[in-house]
């Protein structure tokens, strides 16, 4: 596989949600964007395109991990590390609360050097709520709401890593991200949020270190699903979290109303494994007029 980077640096605010209007995350996943993407295709007539290179495993691509600068966050795997400086209570409290770290510093956790108080994200971006109205009727009142917003730091953003093995694959992949800078990702699209600029990278050095790599576990760097016959030899020796995906099918075509999508399980980014599989994409949807897909396809790095 061939692999790029592509960096989204906001030209606005985003709201990811979470559950909650007023909150929001500050990363998003594949499943996401996978979405977002399919959406895109799908105004361009390129569905058919997109949906067949994405299942047969040509194109994949990631979670969006946070950037700072020139230094690019992966998660935490999920493997236990006893560190080196045993009995210091607040590393301790520091590895348990670390949910990214610098590719560069894998190694360095994963031996147990690693001083998880050097990893300083207080710059990467800021969090706030802003009131927004909502009028449902002209005779009506407006009525005020608060949409949690998340605003990156300067020289901070988001980043995926994408593998592909052909370079029409890598073209169409750039073509809809493209699109999609244009739209927004996220919610409240239609307020002004999430709209990017879209800048492609080389894959550092280190990066592809890890992804080259001949031996060691597979980390995953996006939330994925074992096919049937794949998931007894994915378990064997894996070390997870599980999530539940799901979400409403905000389609007229699909039924007249909002209907939820079945909910899928899978295993989170960060999720360590023996052996690779194959995932797929998943039929999520329930009783409407046509098909709903969930990315559920992995991207490992070894470490």
């Amino acid at each position: 596989m061939n692999y790029s980077i592509y960096k989204f640096e906001f030209l606005t605010g985003v709201h990811f949600g979470i559950g909650m209007l007023n909150e929001t995350a500050n990363t998003f996943q594949a499943d996401q964007l996978f979405s977002a993407l399919y959406i895109e295709a799908l105004k361009m007539q390129m569905e058919e395109e997109f949906l067949d290179a994405v299942r047969s495993g040509r194109l994949l691509f990631s979670d969006a991990f946070p950037y700072m600068g020139h230094q690019y966050f992966v998660p935490k795997p999920m493997v236990y590390v006893e560190p080196v400086k045993k009995g210091v209570s607040e590393q301790k409290k520091a590895y348990k609360k670390l949910k990214f770290l610098p590719i560069d510093k894998m190694d360095d956790f994963l031996e147990g050097t690693l001083d998880p108080t050097e990893i300083d994200m207080k710059d990467f971006g800021k969090f706030q709520q802003e009131t927004q109205a909502a009028v449902r009727r002209e005779k009506e009142d407006t009525l005020p709401y608060r949409v949690g917003v998340f605003y990156f730091g300067e020289k901070s953003g988001l980043y995926i890593l994408t593998a592909w093995e052909q370079e029409e694959d890598k073209q169409l992949l750039e073509e809809l991200l493209e699109s999609l800078s244009y739209t927004g990702i996220g919610g409240k699209k239609f307020s002004g949020l999430g709209k990017f600029n879209c800048i492609p990278k080389k894959v550092p050095e280190q990066f592809m270190k890890q992804l080259e790599k001949k031996a060691g576990r597979y980390i995953l760097l996006s939330p994925a699903l074992p096919r049937d016959e794949e998931l007894e030899e994915a378990l064997s020796g894996a070390s997870y979290q599980l999530e539940k995906r799901s979400g409403f099918v905000a389609s007229p075509e699909y039924a007249p109303e909002w209907r939820r999508k079945k909910d899928l399980y899978v295993f989170q980014a960060g999720s360590c494994f023996e052996k690779k599989f194959e995932g797929d994409i998943y039929d999520v949807s329930d009783g409407g007029n046509h098909s709903v897909y969930r990315y559920a396809k992995p991207l490992f790095m070894r470490i």
